[in-house]
């Protein structure tokens, strides 16, 4: 058993824990009854409430009343309606609808604390699934575990720590299909740079989101605030500071997206001398410090060193916090309650150093309690012999706040430098840190990581490629899988050191370093004015109009505005998704067509959008009406019919290309009033009768092997009637047959459907609906004038016009072959050389199809 399937196991037991305690209000709900509305019913051996039947409603909307009672915690009336979808034998739920279901109500049974009901329930949904969804695993271990099943629990919550990986490694390899344009996806994302008024000819950088106000860290002049070179020295200190309301900072100076710069609200801040006033104040030269000088700088690779002497700082954001050392960078809890903050290796009210004479960085966390920041400790992985700062919280794959803390260091066994590592929030206690891997860290110095409420990762580094000094980076991360890394445009990044940056999923504003403006290091807030990827995210899902059902492998064709825009093709995926990034600023259609169905045709435009946020459209295919003949009126049969004792059908099978009868015919007549089939076999002369039944519809059916079946419908005569004959005349397709399309040419060198041949086509595209299992051949062909090559040619391209035109009306491309014979099979003697009029040659520049396969 490992140590993640233990630690996980443990927390399962102290959530279920939390549901326990409030568990009988809701079982009190379960227990009403709303008399003449409920019966009495039972699922396997415990009873339950099932509603009375009342107007027939679908299952998908039950489902989405049980789900809306289930999120406004009325677990019992989700339940009853859960129960009731499941237990009526009336609705034949999808396999979907009922794993939905059952899901739905194992759930309600959690919450409302009846876990020896979810625990039934989650078996037989995980019986009838044998690839599942984690979170029903994960349920289901928590129900095994809080039911005294901790061994059975342990299994399953092993098996799900397998499932979610397996998840999130198919999620990062899921990327949306980039349609469009490739050159104007790299155009660079704008930016608006404000420079703060709250920038001193001090230090001011990494800043952190805190409530409604940033808390940052500043000191006095003193060389780079981050040493890369190992040269700096000094004796000044930093401290946290705090600004309660970030939307009130005022601005000095705007540089635009183009790199003009306007005027702010207020000149530059210049720094006040506060020394002596409170305790709030650096200590003096009277005072006793116990810290090393830093006299000899502080390199990187020894301890992520900031390489500042804060000599005139602002208001500071806690006195029990900052101290006579370094503090900060910081990061908070979600809720606030708790702060995790960089100090040099102090506490207790003594200073510790390295082997090496070296006074380390190290993480504290501290909690607050009632207004004071208490109780400061150290982080487990702390050492003497190495430093640890630079800390940001983040959610776990699960998306639970505070859980993942990623943080700088130059531990041993990194790849040179200093290094990102992250660690688990698990079993109460911070888990071992991991290195984030190559993808990320370098031989070079990787600091100050930051992550948002998305999970995307931030952070400097002066080993990865970029413009020059520390550059910042963004990493696509799954959970603490880093999926890709890319490098932040200009003017965020620039030729100085650039740090720190901190800002909310969608990127549309944030905060950051630099020390690009007189080689201070100062906080820009930035404002994103463009599209962040250059590129619209779109989901299109397509489904079944009658079923609402997803439809998989539905092939889209996309086509895209514009020059040098080349058509593509893709596929839904088994949930009748289609994930893609669309070029910005353009127009696109979209064809979707599948086997069966009828193509349908969506537009959408990227133009005039401004957001980032993903947008979503929906295609309904449609099925067609399924052609079958109908046998309306009867005709007379002369003068056999004024001698009929009863009513009857006859016919003759012929073949579809030649007209001629065809022998050895199997043809069956069935009474849709009682089901009674009768059959015959055709002679010689493809004939058959039958008798009729007055008041009755029927079907006919003819089968033969290596022919198509043929159905028609024969509508039933009145009651009471005299007797009477119908005819009935069918004609049947064969394999290898080479039928003709009639009226389906095309105009001299041109490959485009005449209005009148689209009208012949849909004649096919019936033949084939009624006909599902068959494959054809579609074959153009051409006269004899003009060069025979170039004839090949064009016919070829007119077979295609003709299958996608069939396509198009919902019949799979798997079914028809397009071919150009171009003028090698001539129907008459117009050969080169040979006058003809312009009627001979058009009777060349035909279309056929031919039977390749058929049932």
């Amino acid at each position: 058993m490992n140590k993640l399937g233990v630690i996980g196991f443990v927390m399962g037991v102290f959530c279920l824990i939390g549901l326990v305690s409030w568990a009988p209000a809701d079982r009190e709900v379960l227990s009403r009854k709303n008399p003449g509305r409920t019966a009495s019913t039972s699922i396997g051996d415990k009873p339950v409430a099932k509603a009375v039947k009342g107007p027939r409603v679908t299952p998908d909307s039950l489902l989405r009343q049980a789900d809306r009672l289930a999120s406004w915690k009325s677990y019992g009336r989700a339940i009853e309606i859960y129960t009731q979808l499941l237990e009526d034998t009336d609705r034949r739920l999808t396999s979907a609808q009922r794993n939905n279901a059952l899901s739905g109500l194992a759930f309600a049974y959690k919450q409302a604390g009846d876990l020896n009901k979810a625990e039934r329930t989650y078996r037989i949904l995980l019986d009838a699934n044998p690839n599942p969804d984690p979170k029903w695993v994960l349920s289901f271990a928590q129900a095994l575990s809080g039911n005294g099943k901790l061994a059975e629990g342990q299994e399953q919550y092993d098996r799900y720590l397998k499932l979610k990986e397996a998840v999130i490694t198919q999620r990062a390899s899921e990327q949306p299909i980039m349609v469009g344009d490739q050159g104007k996806r790299n155009e660079s994302v704008k930016y608006r740079l404000e420079y703060l008024a709250l920038n001193t000819r001090n230090e001011e950088f990494s800043p952190a989101f805190y409530r409604d106000g940033l808390v940052y860290v500043a000191g006095s002049k003193g060389g780079s605030t981050i040493e890369t070179t190992g040269s700096g020295g000094g004796s000044g200190y930093l401290d946290l500071f705090y600004v309660p309301n970030r939307n009130q900072l005022k601005v000095a100076e705007v540089i635009n997206a183009d790199g003009s710069t306007t005027k702010g609200q207020n000149d530059r801040v210049k720094s006040t001398k506060r020394n002596g006033v409170d305790d709030y104040t650096r200590p003096t030269a009277n005072d006793s410090r116990t810290v090393m000088s830093y006299d000899g700088g502080i390199n990187i690779s020894e301890g992520l060193g900031y390489d500042a002497r804060p000599k005139n700082p602002a208001q500071r954001f806690s006195q029990s916090l900052n101290t006579r050392y370094h503090e900060g960078p910081a990061t908070f809890y979600q809720d606030g309650s708790r702060v995790i903050f960089t100090r040099n290796n102090f506490n207790g009210g003594r200073a510790r150093k390295s082997t090496e004479g070296v006074n380390k960085l190290k993480l504290y966390t501290a909690v607050q309690q009632n207004g004071e920041w208490m109780n400061i400790e150290e982080l487990p992985f702390n050492s003497d012999e190495y430093s640890v700062g630079h800390p940001s919280l983040g959610r776990d794959p699960n998306g639970n706040p505070d859980r993942l803390l990623f943080f700088a260091s130059d531990m041993p066994g990194g790849f040179g430098g200093s290094d990102i590592y992250v660690s688990r929030w698990e079993n109460g206690n911070w888990s071992k840190p991991v290195n984030l891997g190559a993808t990320v860290n370098t031989k070079g110095n990787e600091l100050f990581p930051s992550v948002d409420e998305m999970g995307n990762l931030y952070f400097a580094s002066d080993g990865l490629k970029g413009l020059g000094g520390l550059d910042i980076f963004y990493a696509s991360m799954a959970g603490t899988t880093v999926r890709s890394v890319d490098h932040l445009d200009a003017p965020i990044n620039s030729a100085q050191d650039d740090f720190g940056l901190i800002a909310k999923g969608d990127r549309q504003s944030g905060y950051f370093s630099s020390n690009r403006r007189d080689g201070n290091d100062d906080i820009y807030r930035f404002v994103r004015e463009s599209s962040m990827y250059n590129c619209r995210n779109l989901t299109l899902r397509i489904y079944d109009t009658d079923t609402d059902q997803p439809l998989d492998s539905v092939q889209v064709d996309i086509k895209a505005r514009g020059e040098g825009r080349p058509d593509q093709q893709v596929f839904t995926d088994r949930n009748g998704l289609l994930k893609l990034c669309l070029e910005a600023d353009n127009d696109f259609m979209f064809t979707a067509s599948k086997d069966a169905y009828i193509s349908s045709t969506i537009g959408f435009t990227t133009r005039f959008l401004t957001d980032d946020q993903p947008s979503r459209l929906e295609m309904a295919l449609a099925k067609p009406t399924m052609l079958i003949d109908t046998l309306d009126d009867p005709t007379s049969a002369s003068a056999n019919q004024i001698n009929l004792n009863a009513s009857r059908v006859r016919g003759v099978i012929r073949s579809q290309k030649d007209k001629k009868p065809i022998e050895g015919v199997l043809v069956k007549l069935r009474n849709d009033c009682n089901g009674q089939i009768l059959s015959t076999t055709t002679g010689p002369d493809g004939s058959y009768v039958f008798n009729l039944v007055e008041g009755c519809d029927y079907t006919l059916i003819a089968t033969k092997e290596q022919y198509g079946t043929n159905t028609s419908k024969i509508k039933k005569l009145p009651k009471k009637s005299k007797p009477k004959e119908v005819s009935a005349d069918l004609r049947m397709l064969g394999l290898g047959e080479i039928v003709p399309i009639d009226e389906i040419h095309f105009d001299l060198d041109k490959v485009s459907l005449r209005q009148e041949s689209q009208r012949e086509l849909d004649k096919l595209v019936a033949t084939l609906r009624r006909y599902p299992s068959m494959v054809i051949e579609i074959r153009s062909h051409t006269d004899s004038r003009g060069d025979a090559a170039y004839n090949k040619t064009l016919s070829s391209r007119r077979a295609q016009s003709v299958a996608t035109y069939i396509v198009s009306k919902g019949i799979s491309r798997k079914r028809i072959v397009a071919n150009g014979y171009g003028e090698s099979l001539l129907l008459n003697n117009c050969t080169d050389g040979i006058i003809c009029t312009e009627a001979e040659h058009q009777r060349n520049r035909r279309t056929e199809f031919k039977v390749l396969a058929i049932k």
